[in-house]
């Protein structure tokens, strides 16, 4: 029995867990996906917002994101993972798209962020030369930047586990009940969980866990961005963040150069109705490319080394819900946590802390507290003269497996070991499968290290969990079987 089960170890639910578990507490972290960060957050773009898109007067997103962005500098140094403040650009290209930056600067300004800046033409190109010089104005924000999504949810829900949270995954909620004071969470397999507090942060199905657990009825619906990842040599990769003027809908495509020396570009806003829709298309590549040229230079569809899309999980009204339900005792609600969600995450968790306690939650600190994460010995960014000492204790450390990103045998051995037991899972955990070849020459190196290391045949290997088996079928006279009793 816990004292608090999260459902859902996204960025909202693993920014919750880690701010939980620095009281003494027994909590619980579950993730219907086979690891975590696997639903709405893999997908990110990895943009830590400046403050300025929506009004912190009127929607409750905008006062989180605010306070999320000036929570990462520490969160980087306690946790360790790629982030950047390289700043964003705001730009417009006509006088009457200058209007809609007005409003936003003022905006910005009404928010209370500090340090931004009107920019002409002129300024905007010493800012950041690859700007088409065609633009007319904008505004800069320099308290914007970079994140590494995975990275970061690897990194808090860590840190929690350190500090006493378990993690389960496979775990889909299909039944709650309150009963004699506690919850009852049922999955899928029968499994249960019992908790004296539930916070839902499930995102796209948050709507389906508060109905089987007899909450509030509300509609998350899906919205589709489609993002395209340039070689790190690309010509195009900007200094700053570029955002175009906005849109109700979407921030617009926007051209992001990644914490970690990709470029971004993208996303498209479509609504879905399917909420498992991760399909890309040829024409929106074509028409992200056009979109992007005219913001920047350099931009050539020969640099594109794949593509990805993600789901947003949308509210009616396009704001968060966050709070304690009317309906059921004990129950808090996170939904609707689109953009800006990852940069309001961190104070997303202390808002929810704040909402259990308010419920009746005991919050005592705990007398010691695991509070950093070791920094990672990672090739790409190790000295050779620390290479040669790593080497000395550890061949491993300087056998590469994958060598478009530089990822190390001993980094995948370290992800396996952490738990991460499928391609998907070592690939966000290291970055290995993400550059040039897209895993193309160490995939097949990757899978052999994780059977080694987690005792699971090569035949039941996954993508990411559930039915996505790697090795199955026949070519040519070879046969695989896919299940472990045809494979004896």
């Amino acid at each position: 029995m816990y004292d608090v089960v999260i459902v859902g170890a996204g960025v909202s639910g693993a920014s919750t867990a880690w701010q939980l578990s620095r009281y003494d507490l027994k909590i619980a972290l579950i993730e219907r996906w086979a690891d975590v960060g696997f639903g709405v957050s893999k997908a990110n773009s990895g943009i830590i917002h400046g403050g300025f898109h929506h009004s912190a007067k009127k929607t409750l997103k905008a006062k989180l994101e605010i306070l999320g962005n000036l929570m990462f500098d520490q969160l980087q140094y306690e946790l360790d993972f790629p982030f950047q403040r390289n700043g964003i650009l705001v730009v417009a290209f006509t006088e009457e798209q200058m209007s809609t930056v007005r409003k936003l600067y003022k905006q910005g300004l009404d928010n209370g962020v500090r340090n931004l800046e009107m920019c002409g033409r002129d300024r905007l190109l010493q800012l950041e030369p690859k700007l088409n010089p065609e633009v007319v104005g904008g505004f800069h924000a320099p308290g914007g930047g970079t994140i590494e999504p995975y990275r970061y949810v690897f990194s808090l829900v860590e840190s929690a586990q350190k500090n006493g949270c378990e993690l389960f995954c496979n775990f889909e909620v299909i039944s709650g009940e309150y009963r004699n004071n506690l919850w009852t969470l049922t999955a899928d397999d029968g499994r249960k969980i019992k908790a004296r507090f539930v916070v839902n942060a499930a995102g796209l199905f948050a709507d389906r866990v508060s109905a089987v657990c007899g909450a509030e009825k509300f509609a998350i619906h899906a919205r589709k961005g489609e993002e395209y990842l340039l070689d790190r040599n690309s010509k195009a990769r900007p200094q700053k963040v570029i955002f175009p003027v906005p849109s109700r809908e979407s921030k617009g495509i926007l051209v992001i150069p990644t914490a970690e020396g990709t470029t971004m570009i993208g996303p498209t806003a479509d609504p879905t109705e399917d909420k498992l829709d991760t399909t890309t298309s040829a024409d929106h590549m074509q028409h992200i490319v056009t979109l992007v040229s005219r913001m920047i230079n350099g931009i050539s569809p020969r640099d594109i080394i794949t593509s990805f899309a993600g789901l947003r999980p949308v509210l009616e009204d396009e704001d968060f819900y966050i709070d304690l339900s009317k309906q059921v005792p004990h129950f808090v609600q996170v939904a609707g946590i689109q953009s800006p969600g990852l940069t309001a995450s961190p104070a997303i968790g202390g808002y929810v802390k704040d909402l259990l306690k308010q419920d009746g939650l005991e919050l005592t600190e705990k007398e010691h507290i695991a509070y950093r994460n070791l920094p990672r010995h990672e090739f790409r960014h190790e000295t050779p003269e620390a290479l040669d000492e790593l080497h000395a204790q550890n061949p491993t450390y300087t056998h590469l497996v994958c060598r478009c990103e530089k990822i190390s045998a001993a980094e995948i051995i370290e992800a396996v070991r952490k738990g991460h037991t499928t391609l998907d899972g070592v690939k966000f955990y290291t970055r290995a499968g993400m550059g040039c070849c897209q895993g193309g020459f160490c995939s097949a190196k990757i899978m052999k290290i994780i059977s080694r290391e987690s005792g699971i045949p090569m035949e039941e290997l996954t993508k990411k969990g559930g039915g996505s088996l790697l090795l199955g079928g026949k070519l040519g006279i070879l046969t695989v079987n896919t299940t472990r009793e045809t494979a004896k």
